[in-house]
């Protein structure tokens, strides 16, 4: 394992049906004034709205809300959100929902004490904070992001027709404590259930397509990996199995709160060239990935071929006897397809509402990172997103 680094991750998380207990153990740790951020109305449908709220006024807090967080939150609605939460003079952010709802009060606890535009500062100039950090605190009732473990935030510029995530650097942006209960990712739809799934498994592999060393974060991103196919299998037949349900929701938060990432350059492509297409039609976060991920990785693989070849050996049990490396790299690729498409995932970007005529436009929006095993350019992306439609 080469390269340098230091790990720290301060989130504390409550784990399992119980978990919501502990919710009020947190709350003595923060002020009164506390700004309860959700979705667009599944948190009062199914009841935790209820119970996040009388346990809120049990403790003695002062409740005031965000509430219609879109899944891909739009900077309109961060600037909403900072009002609220400045004239509550907040105490604590408590987001009760899925990585929507997390990724967008991390962007507002950075902003309430910023006078600075927070889309300028730290979606197009990719700054730090400079001012004081609101805390924040998460309920989870959706998964795939990671983000109740990280500090990770993506908003969406749709004049711009921009998507972009700031992954920042102070630990203490993460969530201060995430309660993880599987029950309450139950009710979610099957294609939520699916396109979460898919989320988790491309963050591992964001990580996992990169560097060449004998690096013991690809030992954890294997296991990860395999745990995440069989449980989404499970689930796919019966999404009410619990036991199956917790084992993603657990896989999820250790994708992406930075473990697996250790010692890693990262890729991270896929995700950019799905948020372009995300910026555009405004699409599920991880269909967007999974409509892109397969032109992508087998246009890569070639300069990656023994990582992608232990891909197929390791995750997908391919036997790799009498064949050529990319004989078995391709039909680890090939496996990973018919798992996809077992899921139910959207397999291509037309089926999101993307359309020829868009794919200039989304090749510029597409920010090109230089973590993977090839550095595309403008031409290459746009070959791979033809080879989406």
């Amino acid at each position: 394992m080469l390269g340098n680094f230091s790990y720290c991750n301060p989130t504390r998380l409550y784990f399992g049906d119980n978990s919501l207990e502990y919710l009020n153990s947190e709350l003595k740790k923060y002020g009164k004034n506390v700004v309860l951020v959700y979705g667009g109305g599944s948190a009062k449908k199914n009841g935790i709205y209820d119970e996040v709220v009388e346990i809120l006024r049990k403790s003695g807090k002062n409740i005031a809300e965000i509430s219609g967080v879109m899944p891909n939150p739009t900077v309109e609605k961060l600037y909403e959100g900072i009002e609220i939460a400045r004239n509550h003079n907040v105490d604590l952010l408590l987001a009760v929902g899925g990585g929507s709802v997390c990724d967008y009060c991390k962007a507002v606890s950075v902003s309430v004490n910023c006078d600075e535009d927070p889309w300028e500062k730290y979606y197009i100039n990719f700054e730090e904070p400079t001012c004081e950090i609101i805390p924040v605190g998460c309920v989870l009732t959706m998964v795939g992001t990671g983000s109740e473990m990280n500090t990770g935030s993506v908003i969406t510029n749709h004049k711009s027709k921009l998507k972009i995530g700031h992954v920042f650097a102070d630990e203490k942006i993460m969530p201060r404590f995430s309660i993880l209960n599987p029950k309450y990712t139950l009710t979610l739809p099957h294609y939520q259930m699916v396109s979460g799934i898919y989320d988790i498994f491309n963050h591992i592999c964001e990580q996992y397509f990169s560097g060449e060393d004998d690096n013991t974060s690809d030992y954890i991103s294997e296991g990860l990996m395999k745990s995440l196919i069989n449980s989404s299998r499970i689930a796919n037949r019966d999404s009410q199995n619990y036991e199956a349900r917790s084992n993603i929701m657990w896989t999820a938060t250790w994708a992406l709160n930075t473990l697996v990432a250790k010692g890693k350059s990262t890729d991270w492509m896929v995700h950019m060239i799905g948020q372009a297409v995300g910026a555009y039609t405004d699409a599920t976060h991880g269909m967007t990935l999974s409509a892109v991920s397969l032109p992508y990785y087998r246009f890569i693989m070639p300069y990656g071929l023994a990582k992608f070849k232990r891909f197929a050996v390791n995750v997908w049990d391919v036997d790799a006897a009498g064949k050529t490396d990319e004989q078995v790299a391709l039909e680890g690729l090939d496996a990973m397809e018919s798992w996809m498409k077992e899921l139910g995932l959207v397999m291509n970007i037309t089926d999101l509402g993307a359309s020829e005529d868009m794919i200039e436009g989304i090749a510029n929006s597409t920010l090109i990172l230089n973590g993977g095993y090839k550095s595309l350019n403008h031409e290459e992306i746009v070959q791979i997103l033809k080879q989406s439609l």
